[in-house]
């Protein structure tokens, strides 16, 4: 019975051993982010609440229940295998769903809001199919990619099938309209074609390409997109139209200072800025915390960027690799384009900030996709292992 005791604890200590931990910086910064993102949709919402709902814990209660959903799909993602999610009959499901989504919102179930269409509305539910659909796209690429890791240097068996969904995709999303989201896929598309080996000279062409239709479509056609790039070059010139919300989050941002007017304390938000919750909840960052807040703010996104990047870099199988680098990506890309919208180096579009701006969609499939992650890196090669072999050699 001893005997049977000892062997039952080695056993156990044997298992413990093998089971590595998530990666701790990423998830510590992850859950950093998303309490960052409550504390200040609570505070960035506050006057706005009241004004619309006569509640001024409304968006802090609703961000709540994203916050505990998220977390509940976090955890999912840590804790089931990642490569149980390479399977053919479920990417091409999801890459489905996503399309059917997307042509959704052109229904009567489609919800319209400050001149787009972006949310399918079912009761009290509300879905963003372009969110869905960036997320899609990185399973879609990682599980086509690992299939044949040589298959993307082909431009007719690799390149054009992903070119073809992406581009069916980034289509449907423009018409809504929603550039923003678009070029955050299309980036993400990009980026992981090159990690999984597409020739350099592809990207350069490729980029150059969108580049020339973004400024084609923007010049071209007019109307919407023409108004947000003239408003963008001139923004103080539009201040008392379509040029509104950008100078008043320059306003913010400026007034911020270096240590920020304190916590709660923002004048902005007091129903001079629209929404300032959602997209252009940056400039209430800087107006409450200043320029040290914005630099720890951004801080906790390069150690997130750092932490991706190294499991992707670790990772031995391809679609461990492509889903930590589409992952990664995706926050980075979404974090320079709403500080380039922010401070009007770019014209505005609605793009949010990662796990801190107002949204249930996207917080909860960044979080999903940071379980993933976390999920990678519990089945990379230990690294005294590592370290060991290389001094060995």
């Amino acid at each position: 019975m001893h005997a049977e005791t000892l062997e039952t604890i080695r056993h156990k200590n044997r298992l413990i051993e093998q089971i590595k931990e998530t990666d701790f910086w990423m998830l510590t910064v992850t859950i950093a982010l998303v309490m960052y993102g409550l504390i200040m949709v609570f505070s960035a919402s506050y006057y706005f609440s009241i004004n619309e709902n006569g509640n001024p814990f409304y968006y802090l209660i609703r961000d709540g229940i994203w916050v505990i959903l998220g977390t509940g799909l976090m955890c999912f993602g840590i804790m089931v295998d990642y490569r149980k999610w390479n399977n053919k009959t479920l990417i091409l499901g999801l890459l489905a769903v996503c399309l059917m989504l997307l042509l959704v919102v052109f229904t009567p179930l489609g919800h319209t809001a400050n001149n787009a269409t972006r949310w399918i509305m079912v009761g009290p539910i509300t879905i963003m199919p372009g969110e869905i659909a960036k997320m899609g796209m990185v399973f879609f690429i990682a599980w086509f990619c690992s299939e044949n890791t040589r298959k993307i240097r082909s431009f007719t068996r690799g390149m054009l099938p992903i070119l073809a969904v992406a581009g069916l995709f980034a289509a449907l999303i423009i018409k809504q309209p929603n550039l923003s989201t678009a070029i955050t896929l299309v980036g993400i598309v990009l980026v992981m074609m090159l990690v999984a080996g597409m020739r350099w000279i592809y990207i350069f062409v490729l980029t150059g390409a969108g580049a020339a239709g973004v400024m084609a479509l923007i010049l071209g056609v007019g109307g919407f997109w023409a108004e947000r790039f003239n408003t963008f070059t001139h923004p103080f010139d539009y201040e008392a139209t379509s040029g509104y919300q950008i100078v008043q989050g320059l306003q913010a941002l400026g007034s911020g200072g270096l240590f920020g007017v304190g916590l709660g304390k923002s004048v902005t938000k007091s129903l001079y800025l629209p929404y300032p919750h959602n997209d252009f909840i940056l400039a209430i960052i800087g107006e409450e915390t200043g320029y040290i807040g914005v630099l720890v703010l951004l801080a906790m996104y390069a150690i997130f960027i750092w932490r991706g990047a190294s499991i992707a870099l670790r990772c031995q199988d391809e679609f461990g690799l492509l889903i930590a680098s589409g992952t990664v990506m995706m926050v980075a890309i979404q974090v320079v384009l709403n500080l380039l919208v922010i401070t009007s180096s770019m014209p505005a579009t609605g793009v949010n900030l990662p796990f801190v701006s107002y949204g249930g969609n996207a917080l909860m499939i960044f979080m999903f996709l940071a379980g993933v992650v976390l999920n990678i890196s519990r089945h990379l090669p230990d690294e005294r292992i590592e370290a060991m072999a290389e001094v060995q050699e």
